[in-house]
């Protein structure tokens, strides 16, 4: 923890947020951004930090505390962690949306690629991981295929307790761990909810699980940075105190009262005005495998946030930027082509690395053949580099809006600060949208047929409302 204290050794893990390929001096005025531009957003931008700073004050943003209230939280993760790991050979988190993307995210960013292919003294005698975020039931069934249920954790997070995925996920798991362990199944069982409200904190105690919980104040999509993601990433020997300590840093920067110098405002500022200007694509883009599925994260936070069709006076508006998740350099041979020759309709957010962990040398051969040869002597690191900095010229050449986030290396500490940045910035857009980004009722619309179609009691009237619909005609389907 000494580090997380040491200034100079933060500012050098300092995430840096580059929009110049954003701004009309760089990609053209038809196109792109004006400073001009973003400082009318001045007025607009001092309210949205009014309102987010109320809303915080009054408890309902607990999600922007979280790397402050911890403290008692974190050690019994990880007393609970060691104890963990000297009992199973497999930790499985059983959720959907938040509670399994941040989870996914996190670990894949921070441990070994094949992380459950190593033996368990290679993973630090921490347990194997998974995350079950469907209800495929072949994908269930796969599941028993690899894992003994004796030797398993199984951590249930819903905050409602009543998410129909997860609920059916923790009644198959405990009706299989009571036919192999009888009572001694509860000790297999943590779950993560909500203190107070919703079925499965009754339940909870009724069974006598081990629980965590969920701050009232922390929505599923803001949830990576407390027990729903902190307890997952604890089980696999990741450095959580860091993941916190990254995220504080960068609700520092986020405080500068100088809007135009703070980091997720500025980011919202940009794809707020390019949003006006038509641009309702939002590409992520990393540039490492092990960020891969921080795209896949950001892509619900910033669906599920800002996708609304109505405003705060509940006027009608269908606002929304689509998120499209990609990976370089793969992705350069399946997306590109679009990005750069398509529609002027998106924006590219890179995510690279300064400093990968490791790096191959690139041997010398075939020196008679120049198209091979001239690849000798540098690294896979140089290279992926180097094709990040060649699609985004390709872009601006193209005069397509770019930016780039850009981490010293992939730690606990910068992961912390990339997700708190996105958190923050997806909170100050939808203050700018004008509309409740911390609300999903398009979601709540599918769960409530979910409901009545399932026969759960209290959904008659959506039942009707279900049976009311228009059937399908056979000659529509071929």
């Amino acid at each position: 923890m000494e580090k997380y204290l040491d200034d100079t050794w933060k500012k050098g893990m300092k995430l840096r947020f580059d929009f110049n390929n954003m701004m009309a001096e760089f990609i053209g005025p038809e196109q792109g951004i004006t400073f001009d531009q973003i400082k009318e957003m001045e007025d607009r931008l001092k309210s949205a930090s009014l309102s987010l700073g109320q809303m915080r004050a009054n408890g309902e943003l607990e999600w922007m505390d979280l790397p402050y209230t911890q403290d008692q939280v974190v050690k019994d993760i990880l007393d609970t962690a060691n104890e963990v790991k000297e009992k199973f050979d497999a930790f499985v988190v059983l959720g959907i949306g938040g509670s399994a993307l941040g989870p996914i995210a996190v670990q894949q960013a921070l441990n070994h690629l094949h992380y459950n292919e190593l033996s368990k003294e290679k993973r630090g005698g921490f347990p194997k991981f998974y995350v079950v975020d469907n209800v495929d039931p072949e994908r269930m069934t796969a599941l028993f295929d690899i894992i003994d249920v004796k030797k398993t954790m199984f951590n249930v997070i819903t905050k409602s307790g009543s998410t129909s995925e997860t609920m059916s996920q923790f009644l198959i798991i405990k009706d299989i761990l009571k036919e192999n362990l009888g009572d001694g199944y509860k000790d297999h069982i943590i779950t993560t909810t909500d203190r107070k409200n919703g079925n499965l904190i009754k339940i909870a105690k009724a069974e006598g699980f081990k629980t965590f919980y969920i701050p009232a104040g922390v929505g599923g999509r803001f949830s990576e940075l407390c027990p729903v993601g902190l307890l997952p990433a604890a089980m696999c020997g990741i450095d959580i105190e860091g993941l916190l300590a990254g995220a504080a840093y960068m609700d520092e920067m986020c405080k500068n009262q100088d809007v135009l110098k703070n980091p997720a405002y500025v980011a919202a500022t940009l794809q707020f005005i390019a949003m006006q200007n038509g641009k309702n694509v939002s590409v992520m883009m990393p540039y490492a495998d092990s960020l891969k599925y921080m795209a896949d994260w950001y892509a619900q936070l910033w669906a599920e946030s800002l996708g609304k069709r109505v405003d705060k006076q509940g006027m009608d508006v269908f606002v929304g930027q689509t998120p499209v998740k990609a990976l370089g350099v793969t992705d350069q041979h399946s997306q590109v082509q679009l990005y750069t020759e398509g529609p002027f309709d998106k924006v590219i957010t890179f995510i690279t690395v300064d400093k990968y962990r490791c790096d191959v040398d690139i041997p010398h051969g075939y020196e008679d053949i120049p198209s091979i040869a001239f690849l000798g002597g540098h690294t896979m690191g140089e290279l992926i580099k180097t094709e990040q900095m060649a699609t985004e010229y390709a872009l601006l050449k193209s005069k397509k809006l770019n930016n780039t986030i850009a981490l010293p290396e992939v730690n606990a500490f910068t992961i912390g600060e990339l997700l708190y940045f996105l958190e923050v910035q997806t909170a100050v857009m939808g203050e700018l949208l004008n509309i409740n980004a911390f609300d999903q009722p398009g979601v709540e619309e599918g769960k409530n047929a979910t409901y009545a179609m399932f026969g759960r009691p209290g959904y008659d009237e959506k039942k009707k409302e279900l049976d009311a619909r228009p059937m399908k005609k056979e000659n529509y389907i071929l």
